[in-house]
């Protein structure tokens, strides 16, 4: 991992905040109840997942990176539990709900690296 690449350089970082934009224009067409009841937790779940990359990354520790990864991840998991709620009660749309969930599945795969690797700086902290 190199000190010189920025946050926003990272391509993890760069998809979730595509993750949490694409969630904040859905939700935001939603009448009350549903935004009430399920958009405010899905858009904060769905911010969270760019905000722990950013915690994390400003941390000094490697541990302290994977660590907040994790939240990310968990995050992550969250949204998609959203949007599966979002579907079930129809308050989106079955194209909606496919597309978010293949850009989730790609953060998915992406982040497991990104956090395999900063395993793997931690093992090895001279890298």
């Amino acid at each position: 991992m190199s000190e010189s690449i920025l946050l926003e350089d990272l391509e993890i970082y760069q998809l979730a905040l595509e993750i949490g934009e694409a969630v904040l224009k859905i939700v935001s067409d939603w009448k009350f109840f549903a935004k009430k009841t399920v958009g405010g937790q899905f858009v904060e779940a769905a911010d969270s997942i760019a905000a722990n990359i950013g915690e994390g990354y400003g941390r000094y520790f490697y541990k302290d990176r994977k660590q907040f990864c994790y939240y990310s991840r968990g995050s992550l998991m969250e949204t998609k539990t959203w949007a599966k709620k979002s579907l079930n009660r129809e308050f989106i749309s079955k194209e909606s709900f496919d597309q978010l969930v293949e850009k989730l599945k790609t953060l998915h795969f992406k982040l497991n690296n990104y956090i395999k690797k900063l395993k793997q700086n931690v093992q090895s902290p001279n890298i």
